[in-house]
């Protein structure tokens, strides 16, 4: 496995750092899951769901499933000399540290990168905040969506209510970012020699991710609008459609040779010729006929069977899926880590493949606190 020579130290918890450390427990490496005594705060984020399950029948939330796959944990008490002093053993022979520490934390509990790095000059440190180094306030997902310009464009258009994506999106996308600061910085140290201090922000990495919607704001001086599911560039793309047997679907259509095909699909090719819908530029400008005209169509026909013609005329469509009918899907097999202890079922962080290295088969099951 590609990182079966390293060791890591998660100083994290939550979602964002954890998803980290479980990265490099599927990649081989050795997670040391550092916790307090009271544990990281997502064991007992339990849904309704698990709340009525019998007593035992797991042993911790779904939530802390998500992220914690394939590591060990140790409960040190930071505050502690003992505590200290474990950590700093630790410390002395790890390749990498994950931390979520606000600013300042980490130097009062001992546990920052200076102090670590002392003794192991080789260390990197990756910290995650919500607002910077220089910003002690916390970082929780939510705010950051709605901070960072992603709620306000996430709603059913002007004067509705913005909303949150039902994911901790922007926990996911701080988590990719560190990931690449540390990937880069075990790259510069197999020519220094030396560790380094990867730090990522929250608010950076929502605001990263913003890119075309910042882009026509910085482009233009206008701020882009809220279009619900449409995209504000490409039309048909992205609305969901009700279809006459309630198969709900969504199109993808980024050219003009694919517009004509779906217009062939629906026995509407005159669409294609009407001089409002011959280009992209002409569909996004007359937007709201086109999306009537589809809307009025597509729920006249089978759902499943549309589809089946547009995948064979390679027009871009798809079905909403719930999460379950998502995870079922044969194509979706190989993303799922097999049951462990009372746990049914995980899903991988790694979802990329290389012919030069296996995909671990199996992976212990998050810890329960010792």
């Amino acid at each position: 496995m590609p990182f079966a020579h390293l060791r890591v130290l998660e100083l994290a918890s939550v979602l964002a750092g954890p998803q980290v450390g479980q990265f490099f427990a599927e990649l081989g490496a050795e997670v040391l899951k550092v916790e307090s005594p009271a544990g990281d705060v997502t064991r007992t984020w339990k849904t309704a769901a698990e709340a009525a399950q019998a007593p035992g029948e797991a042993s911790v939330s779904a939530y802390f499933t998500a992220s914690n796959w394939g590591k060990k944990t140790v409960v040190l008490d930071l505050t502690t000399a003992v505590g200290h002093a474990t950590l700093r053993r630790l410390a002395a022979t790890a390749d990498l540290v994950v931390a979520s520490y606000k600013p300042g934390d980490a130097e009062k509990l001992g546990a920052d990168y200076a102090s670590l790095a002392a003794e192991n000059p080789r260390l990197i440190y990756g910290h995650l905040t919500g607002y910077g180094p220089d910003e002690a306030r916390a970082g929780y997902d939510a705010v950051l969506q709605a901070e960072a310009g992603f709620m306000y464009l996430n709603t059913e258009g002007a004067g509705q209510p913005p909303q949150k994506m039902p994911v901790a999106m922007v926990d996911m996308l701080a988590a990719h970012q560190l990931k690449e600061g540390l990937l880069t910085a075990l790259l510069q140290r197999e020519k220094t020699g030396r560790g380094a201090l990867v730090h990522v922000s929250l608010l950076d990495s929502a605001l990263a991710a913003l890119a075309n919607q910042a882009a026509t704001y910085l482009v233009t001086g206008h701020d882009p609008q809220p279009l619900g599911s449409g995209h504000p560039g490409i039309v048909p793309y992205g609305t969901v459609y009700r279809a006459a047997n309630g198969r709900q679907l969504v199109l993808a259509v980024g050219s003009d040779g694919q517009f004509r095909q779906l217009c062939a699909a629906l026995g509407q090719p005159v669409w294609a010729d009407d001089a409002r819908f011959q280009t992209n530029v002409a569909r996004v400008a007359h937007r709201a006929a086109l999306e009537a005209l589809l809307t009025e169509h597509i729920a006249a026909v089978n759902g499943d069977e549309l589809l089946a013609e547009l995948a064979r005329r390679a027009v871009p469509a798809g079905a909403v899926r719930t999460v379950g009918e998502a995870l079922s899907q044969a194509s979706a097999q190989p993303m799922l880590l097999p049951g462990a202890g009372s746990i049914r079922a995980g899903l991988r962080t790694v979802a990329f493949r290389s012919p030069e290295w296996p995909v671990l088969s199996q992976l212990s099951a998050p810890p329960a606190l010792p």
